[in-house]
């Protein structure tokens, strides 16, 4: 038996199904740049950046040496009692890093999800309102409040309500909603009615407290919202006092081929969710915000114990050095269009590639049947080929290839991965692919 069965055999004695979406029979044993290694010794190039939270790569040597470094100064006294200097320098850094040209104010956590419950706690507080408003196919997260305002899976709901109350959701406009030949304004202009109907019918404006989104949408299939959309929101908020909030966890940290994913936009939100890549993976979150409304919690609303530690801090502003020095979000741009041109290129060649959405060093590429309907069976063939022949590859909503590598995958590496895609493709086209024999179902 290979080390990384008999490991996988001895964990699942133990480990609770509900914390792993299961896709293949890896255990991961170590990783440099955009190499992961598994407990056999085999390596995979990675196109998942372990969930868009390893932008840097796998343990770049500029945070390693700020992690070692800060660990023999001090590894944690609470930030929740007091400061430490090296947490102190990364709040003035990441105030200075978010868009909007007003004050802002910085507070931690733990993770994506704990830093959108922390933006319904300052939405609530600031406003003296009660309703949120987030958007179908949204993933914030699995704590409660967070998991309420999500809307991509029905696993984040079954069998764990009552969720948190006064949560309403409209549709995210997905292009899969586009009318033939519809403009994008028309598009916008269509899904703005929709978004407005439950204002019109059985909510008051006055009553919400919050508008969350994710300008591209991660694990919603990375789908970026149409400009005139987002408009037509960001200016409803501002008409009747709401505060707007984006979610950057899985899209912040020059993903996009931009530093944050809403300066596609030109909009600055009042509040901004951060997480996995900030500290290159390790249990750091933040939400950057206006001033006034991050002054409207008092101590211990929003404290938690480890939440900005000297650890994860060091990390952190040893991650934003790499990503300003090493030009990361310029890079992304620059070699996610290199991707693009593969992938629609791709899309001519094969009749099974639908929609191809990229933005920077991510992507959300369709695997359709042959009339145009989503394929899962397809997708999971191609995803399980992509991992036989090297490269570490998932998908979202069960028919689209996700497409995350960290932001310094060399070119080399790209166009190795590439040729492993390009096989899997030109395999799946001649009926080659078979689904993996496994207990377990592959995905979301």
């Amino acid at each position: 038996m290979s080390n990384n069965k008999k490991i996988l055999a001895e964990e699942k004695r133990y480990l609770a199904d509900t914390s792993r979406v299961k896709y293949f029979d890896v255990v991961i044993d170590h990783g440099k740049g955009a190499t992961i290694t598994d407990a056999d010794g085999r390596d995979y190039i990675d196109l998942l950046a372990s969930a868009s939270a390893t932008n840097t790569g796998h343990s770049h040597p500029h945070v390693v040496a700020a992690i070692a470094e800060q660990a023999e100064k001090l590894i944690q006294y609470t930030p929740a009692y007091f400061a430490n200097t090296t947490t102190a320098k990364l709040t003035q850094r990441l105030a200075k890093l978010a868009p909007g040209q007003f004050e802002k104010q910085v507070v931690f956590g733990n993770s994506g999800s704990d830093a959108n419950d922390a933006i319904i706690k300052f939405a609530r507080a600031y406003t003296g309102r009660q309703y949120i408003v987030s958007f179908t196919g949204a993933y914030h997260g699995s704590t409660y409040g967070a998991i309420s305002i999500s809307g991509v899976s029905l696993n984040m709901t079954r069998k764990i309500g009552p969720l948190l109350p006064e949560v309403v959701k409209v549709p995210f406009p997905d292009q899969n909603q586009r009318l033939a030949n519809e403009s994008d304004d028309d598009f916008s202009e269509r899904l703005f009615k929709q978004f407005k109907l439950p204002f019109e019918t059985y909510l008051p404006a006055d009553d919400v407290a919050l508008v969350i989104i994710e300008p591209i949408q991660g694990d919603g299939g990375i789908v970026k919202a149409p400009q005139k959309y987002m408009d037509l929101v960001y200016q409803f908020t501002r008409d009747h006092g709401i505060v707007f909030a984006v979610d950057e966890v899985n899209q912040g940290l020059g993903r996009t081929g931009k530093l944050w994913s809403i300066d596609h936009f030109g909009i600055a939100p009042d509040l901004m969710s951060v997480g996995k890549s900030i500290a290159s993976g390790l249990p750091l979150s933040a939400v950057i915000g206006r001033r006034e409304i991050m002054a409207s919690l008092s101590a211990p609303a929003n404290v938690y114990t480890t939440a900005g530690n000297p650890v994860t801090a060091a990390a952190a502003m040893a991650t934003l050095d790499v990503i300003e020095t090493e030009k990361l979000v310029a890079r992304s741009e620059r070699i996610g269009n290199f991707a693009k041109a593969f992938f629609e290129k791709a899309a001519k060649r094969y009749d099974f590639i639908g929609d191809v959405r990229m933005y920077g060093l991510n992507g959300g590429i369709d695997i359709v049947d042959s009339q145009g309907q989503p394929d899962d069976e397809a997708t999971t063939k191609l995803i399980y080929r992509i991992f036989e022949l090297g490269a570490i590859m998932i998908s979202l909503r069960g028919n689209t290839l996700r497409f995350q590598p960290p932001l310094v995958i060399t070119q080399a590496a790209l166009e190795s991965a590439f040729a492993m895609i390009s096989q899997a493709f030109s395999e799946l086209e001649a009926g080659q692919l078979t689904l993996p024999e496994t207990d377990n179902h592959i995905g979301w």
